[in-house]
């Protein structure tokens, strides 16, 4: 079994190993000294592992309450967040319980959040079972909801006591599934490791699927380590986050996926920083290239101006401008502030989105 240890707060293990999703009473017993765990999983992914998780559980003598939500990106906003409070308040949760969040980037993002917002906060563990949550959204804090005004703009940063990943779950994921995380995975090669890009461009990534994982979530941990709260160099997760998430605001979170988008954001970025000569001469072609290799798209349908119009609402910005993440080239990342009236200039657009 593979470990890393995130040292912030009071530290927690990612343990990576395959078959580990049937230790998983196990694990949480030593992290969760509880009597009760609200165990929170969507409609999908309930179906595959719920029962498993929840009978090794019990095994250890929790009482454990089951929450399942609509799986989709779509469930993803208030609403569910408190609906899920006052399903643990109606149960009895105290301070001393917790709560286990098993499916991708939605449940871990809601089910922390609500962790993080009951009774002031209660610890929970990650149990990703997408490649997206494995390699990225499950580590590192971030929990939230959508609201109708943009991606995320509603949460906390609430670390979770333990995540495992088990990467076996990753054969039920649909070839769509799997290639919406290899977006994230191309990102994690694209600020930091020339070398995973590589691999990326010309292996099979199954052959490699636990060296993957791991070497992204290495990645992640190092940077939260350095900057937990996102006031520097976190910022850098972030390539091509603020296009992408501007596209999935377009599409109101539905058609395209998070990975599709931050692929798309990831190529407009870099043909923008190129021609500002920031960035290598034919690194967006290179990212473009990769994420072809992996069904992601390149372009949306979208325009532009549209785009850059709906990047008004990122979370990221302030009153003044707001910080790119760009290329100098594969595996090396930085960060530039950019003015509001510099944005447009920057894609090509001739209005100004202040």
């Amino acid at each position: 079994m593979r470990k890393l240890t995130v040292n912030v707060e009071n530290g927690y293990d990612i343990l990576i190993e395959k078959g580990l999703l049937a230790k998983a009473g196990e694990l949480i017993k030593s992290v969760l000294p509880s009597n009760k765990i609200t165990l929170i999983s969507d409609s999908n992914v309930y179906k595959l592992y719920g029962d498993k998780v929840k009978a090794s559980i019990e095994a250890q003598g929790y009482q454990v309450f089951t929450y399942i939500f609509t799986a989709g990106e779509v469930s993803k906003k208030t609403d569910t967040v408190i609906d899920i409070v006052e399903f643990m308040a109606d149960k009895g949760l105290t301070r001393g319980d917790g709560v286990v969040a098993l499916g991708g980037g939605v449940c871990g993002d809601m089910a922390g959040f609500a962790a993080a917002i009951y009774l002031r906060g209660i610890k929970f563990v990650q149990i990703p079972t997408s490649l997206l949550a494995q390699v990225d959204s499950s580590v590192g804090g971030k929990t939230g909801v959508n609201l109708p005004q943009g991606k995320n703009l509603c949460g906390a940063f609430h670390q979770p006591s333990m995540v495992i990943i088990d990467p076996n779950v990753l054969d039920t994921l649909s070839p769509h599934s799997f290639s919406d995380g290899m977006g994230e995975v191309i990102k994690y090669g694209c600020i930091k490791s020339k070398p995973l890009f590589e691999r990326l461009a010309n292996e099979n990534p199954n052959d490699f699927i636990e060296d993957m994982i791991f070497e992204c979530v290495d990645i992640k941990r190092a940077i939260v380590e350095n900057d937990e709260k996102e006031q520097g160099e976190r910022a850098l997760l972030n390539f091509g986050h603020t296009c992408g998430h501007a596209i999935e605001k377009l599409w109101n979170f539905e058609t395209i996926s998070h990975g599709e988008a931050v692929g798309i954001g990831m190529v407009m970025i870099s043909k923008a920083s190129e021609k500002l000569g920031l960035t290598e001469q034919g690194t967006a072609d290179k990212i473009a290239n990769v994420l072809k290799k992996y069904n992601l798209k390149t372009k949306d349908i979208h325009g532009t101006d549209e785009i850059v119009g709906a990047m008004s609402a990122d979370k990221k910005r302030t009153g003044t401008g707001i910080k790119l993440v760009m290329l100098k080239n594969i595996g090396e990342s930085f960060i530039k502030p950019v003015s509001n009236t510099e944005i447009a200039k920057i894609f090509g657009v001739q209005n100004e989105y202040c």
